[in-house]
């Protein structure tokens, strides 16, 4: 049984959320959200950004319903509140270490120093 084609939308809102997981900050901002909620200042930290570039951010995954926050006295927490986002990212990651272990494969090694190369194989040059 074939699945069906989600409405206009349903896929405005699946492009929208890909769109947001494809910028770098919010991956780095995801990531170190992953052990649980942090500060804006813990944020800044472990991912290298400036602060207002991770507030612009989280304030942008917060409004697609992906992280909340939380004060507590003069602290702002974040969290994320969408775990899916954690499978999607394993999948992405998943795939692209399948696709770069093939593509090492297809590299041969060079010669370690003291060993001969192997001949090239000669091009035919018939057309």
């Amino acid at each position: 049984m074939a699945s069906q084609i989600p409405n206009d939308p349903t896929l405005d809102r699946i492009a929208q959320r890909f769109r947001l997981l494809g910028d770098p900050v919010r991956l780095k901002l995801l990531h170190a959200l992953r052990e649980g909620e942090r500060t804006v200042t813990a944020l800044v930290k472990s991912t290298g950004a400036g602060q207002a570039n991770v507030s612009k951010h989280l304030a942008l995954m917060l409004r697609e319903g992906v992280v909340a926050r939380r004060k507590q006295g003069l602290h702002v927490y974040y969290a994320v509140t969408d775990a899916h986002v954690f499978e999607l990212c394993d999948v992405v990651c998943g795939g692209l270490n399948q696709q770069f272990s093939r593509e090492i494969e297809t590299f041969s090694p060079l010669p370690s120093a003291g060993q001969p190369r192997r001949p090239r194989a000669k091009r035919s040059t018939s057309r």
